[in-house]
């Protein structure tokens, strides 16, 4: 009955909505901001399907990276666009964002989710502490900017500190992927019992079609987005790092958050966790340093990855406490609800520092 499930695709209907306002309208920023957030949905949605389409063809850690690239396509393209616009500051509370909310929120939703359905669910230690030690790694990246500026480094030189880390990380990234998929591609390839996706396979042209479809409709979408985030956070009473941290990274980042769900009550930890987790360390390997390069070419100045104090603690935490959780192989519905909550107290951190405090 498969008319019966729920869907947003109706809310497809804030896709038109968004760029009429957007054109027509463009002093409601409110009403822009909130219609570009809600349409952005549905059309992650439609990757996270199309992703576990193909997942079903390539294998669960080929189709984690394929979840975490296309899902973060959507953050990639927000933050470019922001960096265009020289808004820095939510450029970088938006990587924060992401990175703590897929391995907090998203994989506490997963583990919450899988466990009420399944008592205790399994998954490849191996693989999982592998991740963690991918995520620590990704944070000293990703710290040591900050440390430098906080220790007396001259501000002169932190883009270029920024820019040879970045490229650093880059390489680390790359060499990540020959050994994940390839020579060490056992430690992430999860069950090989076959998976229902509602009985039928797309091709895989359908697949990369919808992929790239929905894609391309975020990217607009995030342009408008991006145009009316200072304004409406203004209007809400909230700082704008506050909405990069919390409101611009969990939009951004749908598509992630819905698959590894969906995946997750299917009992497949493997392929959520390597979406959940695979996402953060992409954004810190990959996006970032891509955006300090990118901010050499198309912003007002070089973006640097001196994170301020508050994003360093968030995403020290955020690692620590993945790392603890998954590395016995194990997961249940209460460990979820601890990372939730992690990114709970994190939020209201977020929320109540004023923004000079930013």
């Amino acid at each position: 009955m498969r008319f019966l499930k729920p869907s947003l695709d109706w809310l497809l209907v804030f896709l038109p909505t968004a760029g009429w306002l957007h054109h027509f309208r463009p002093e409601d920023h409110l009403a822009i901001f909130a219609c570009a957030c809600i349409a952005i949905l549905p059309l992650a949605g439609w990757m996270g399907r199309a992703t576990e389409h193909l997942a079903a063809r390539t294998g669960e850690g080929v189709g984690g990276l394929l979840n975490a690239t296309f899902g973060n396509a959507a953050e990639l393209i927000i933050a470019l666009a922001a960096l265009h616009k020289g808004l820095y500051e939510v450029v970088k509370a938006s990587l924060t964002g992401s990175i703590i909310g897929n391995i907090l929120l998203v994989t506490g939703a997963s583990f919450l989710a899988g466990g009420l359905k399944h008592s205790t669910q399994r998954f490849n230690p191996h693989g999982a502490r592998s991740l963690a030690t991918m995520l620590l790694l990704s944070m000293i990246g990703m710290v040591v900017p900050a440390a430098f500026h906080h220790l007396g480094g001259r501000p002169s030189d932190e883009a270029g500190v920024s820019l040879e880390i970045s490229i650093v990380l880059l390489v680390i990234y790359a060499l990540s992927l020959v050994f994940s998929l390839r020579t060490h591609k056992q430690l992430f390839s999860g069950s090989a019992e076959p998976h229902d996706n509602d009985g039928v396979h797309w091709s895989l042209a359908k697949s990369l079609g919808v992929l790239f479809g929905a894609t391309a409709l975020i990217a607009w979408m995030s342009e408008i987005l991006v145009s009316s985030v200072q304004q409406a956070a203004a209007s809400l009473g909230m700082t704008s790092v506050f909405v990069g941290v919390m409101v611009v990274a969990i939009i951004g980042n749908a598509a992630e958050h819905s698959t590894a769900i969906i995946v997750a009550i299917k009992n497949r930890m493997d392929l959520s966790l390597g979406i959940a987790m695979g996402s953060s360390i992409q954004i810190a390997l990959f996006v970032a340093p891509v955006l300090v390069v990118a901010s050499h070419f198309i912003a007002p100045r070089p973006m640097d990855l001196v994170f301020t104090p508050a994003e360093v603690v968030a995403m020290i935490l955020a690692v620590v406490i993945s790392g603890q959780i998954a590395s016995d192989g194990e997961s249940n519905w209460f460990e979820g609800v601890q990372l939730m909550a992690v990114y709970l107290i994190l939020g209201i951190l977020f929320y109540f520092l004023p923004e000079s405090a930013h």
